[in-house]
């Protein structure tokens, strides 16, 4: 089965979820940054080494942070020829001051990795006592809490895309703008435009933005201490700042979060909103959606373009580089029948590519294989059904899904549905789970037939389907010996839990 790879320390499969790390020499951007929450988020980033522009109309805070920052970041950078830390006096509202703000920036970091726009307001005066024209009040309060997060996540959009670089932008959401609070209308309205703005910019995955937003119940900030006491016992008292990093920190380093909304409480902790049960409450079932379409078409959540690229075989070679080229291929419409067509996310890489290439797994001599050529390569992928055929029933268009067919490295697949195996998200850790994951599984359960409180003995532990069935031994109540080839790798197994290696 390919996939028996030899790993690293620095390829380490978790059953949980796989997470980047924050790099020194980073760059972020942070709105709101001199007080309450971007404050907080500022001094967390340049705690991890990474250079941060601090944005907001306060001068005198804002300076007061960046003098923090520079201490926090110096650690990192010692005799660094820049400021590791630099303030923007600027009105968010303002789009010149805006515009300005990220030129300084790109000045003097050379690109952009994080925008938080956390700047915000509550109004002065209540809306139902305003009788003014809401200049100085609730339109004002739109203006920082809505426009000026759209002109800023626009803003750093165009810069990212520009250096064709990754990013993520964060925007500070609130619970207010999931569930509204009755005596804040107009806050509860920008943050619910901002969760749905937020949301709503999710196909930006695909050139390597990730756009969340963060919504938090109340704050022990000057504007969360507004709300009264007896209301915030009430629902389990104010969240904790390193709640809202946690929650930060998770959306900027996990890839698969595009779109994502993290809603943060004390009753609940960290939930992504909406919950799958809250999701099935206005979700249009996909049965009356097929009653206005006809089996072939593509809903709009997934772009179908007239022609894909994919990678295919050309000459039988063990060099995998030297037998295989992209190429570009129409996109045959209508679907087949009892057929899907699949946007792949990603696309798993094993060793048994190169077996693949040469031929190694088809029947026949040399030049019976050969005349099959050329034939599409990779071997597992995750995706996203972006059509269905008729007579396919039991799964719709937008499903997650894992397959294990040939032909994932590509933009597109046609995949008959029996082939195509729900999963709950489109993550890239599922790769992992299909052939090194499975091939783990049934060799422990259906070959083994494992039981608990047993010795296991694992050799080439830390490869892809050793970690598997390290992390499923104990999860199982074993004991577990491994052996391995390296100091870096006994580390990684100690890591993953082995009680002898």
């Amino acid at each position: 089965m390919p996939g028996d790879n030899e790993g690293t320390s620095n390829n380490k499969i978790y059953i949980s979820r796989i997470k980047m790390k924050l790099k020194p020499g980073l760059s972020a951007f942070v709105t709101g940054g001199a007080s309450g929450i971007g404050r907080a988020l500022c001094i967390a980033l340049a705690q991890k080494g990474i250079f941060v522009t601090v944005v907001d109309f306060s001068e005198d805070k804002g300076k007061e942070v960046v003098s923090i920052l520079l201490k926090e970041n110096l650690k990192f950078h010692p005799g660094l020829k820049f400021p590791s830390s630099i303030f923007v006096n600027c009105d968010v509202t303002n789009k010149e001051q805006v515009a300005a703000a990220f030129e300084k920036h790109v000045e003097v970091y050379g690109g952009l990795d994080i925008c938080i726009n956390s700047a915000g307001i509550v109004t002065s005066v209540p809306f139902h006592k305003d009788q003014t024209d809401g200049s100085r009040s609730w339109r004002h309060a739109v203006n920082v809490n809505l426009v000026a997060v759209i002109d800023c996540t626009h803003t750093a959009i165009k810069i990212m895309e520009s250096a064709k670089k990754p990013g993520v932008i964060i925007n500070l959401g609130s619970s207010a703008g999931l569930y509204p609070i009755i005596t804040l209308p107009i806050y509860s309205s920008t943050k619910g435009g901002v969760v749905m703005f937020s949301r709503l910019l999710a196909p930006y995955k695909q050139k390597g933005i990730r756009v969340n937003v963060l919504c938090l119940e109340f704050v022990q900030t000057d504007m969360g201490e507004k709300v009264g006491g007896q209301y915030i016992d009430v629902i389990g008292g104010y969240i904790s700042m390193d709640s809202i990093i946690q929650g930060a920190f998770e959306l900027i380093t996990d890839e698969s979060k595009a779109g994502s909304c993290l809603w943060i409480t004390n009753r609940r902790g960290l939930e992504y909103w909406p919950t799958p049960a809250e999701e099935a409450k206005y979700l249009l079932p996909f049965s009356k959606m097929r009653k206005r379409f006809s089996s072939s078409v593509v809903l709009s959540n997934v772009k179908i373009l007239r022609s894909f690229e994919k990678v295919t075989v050309h000459t039988l070679s063990h060099n995998f580089r030297s037998a295989s080229s992209i190429v570009r291929a129409p996109l045959k419409l209508p679907i087949k029948p009892g057929h899907v067509l699949v946007k792949i996310v990603y696309a798993g890489v094993n060793a048994s590519d190169v077996n693949f290439s040469s031929g190694s797994y088809f029947s026949g001599t040399k030049q019976e294989i050969s005349a099959r050529l050329p034939f599409d390569a990779g071997f597992e992928a995750v995706a996203l059904i972006a059509a269905v055929g008729d007579g396919v029933k039991h799964v719709k268009v937008g499903t997650p899904a894992a397959i294990m067919t040939f032909g994932s490295y590509a933009e597109f697949a046609m995949v008959p549905s029996k082939h195509i195996l729900p999963v709950a998200r489109p993550d890239h850790e599922v790769v992992a789970m299909l052939t090194s994951g499975l091939t783990a599984s049934i060799s422990l359960e259906k070959s083994a037939q494992m039981e608990s409180g047993k010795t296991v003995l694992v050799t080439a532990a830390a490869g892809g389907t050793g970690q598997f069935v390290v992390q499923l031994a104990k999860l199982a109540g074993n004991k577990v010996v491994a052996t391995c080839g390296g100091k870096d790798k006994a580390l990684l197994l100690k890591d993953l839990g082995v009680d002898r290696i």
